[in-house]
């Protein structure tokens, strides 16, 4: 299994424009064979914001999503182009 973590900071004035984004590209990667979770976050102090958690079987599901026709519309054309910033990370779990 491969986790993602990312935090975005979203321009000013776009958090509702973001709050769509994400809501579209949960119910659509949801759908993806390879993916066990996706969730977004807002934080509860700073409305412009969002933590992303997501799940997936492997790389090769990850590197699924990031190739798949809804991650193109709602994030690389959509959130990345009302983004401040953008902090991914990869984990891997600890077998123990």
């Amino acid at each position: 299994m491969i986790c993602v973590a990312v935090t975005y900071v979203i321009k000013e004035g776009h958090e509702a424009e973001a709050i769509e984004l994400f809501e579209r590209l949960t119910e659509a990667t949801r759908a993806e064979s390879g993916c066990r979770m996706y969730l977004a976050h807002r934080s509860t102090t700073d409305p412009r914001r969002f933590f992303l958690y997501e799940q997936y079987d492997d790389q090769a599901a990850l590197d699924a999503h990031r190739a798949a026709p809804h991650f193109e519309r709602y994030a690389k054309q959509g959130l990345f182009s009302i983004l401040e910033t953008r902090m991914p990370e990869l984990y891997a779990p600890l077998e123990g």
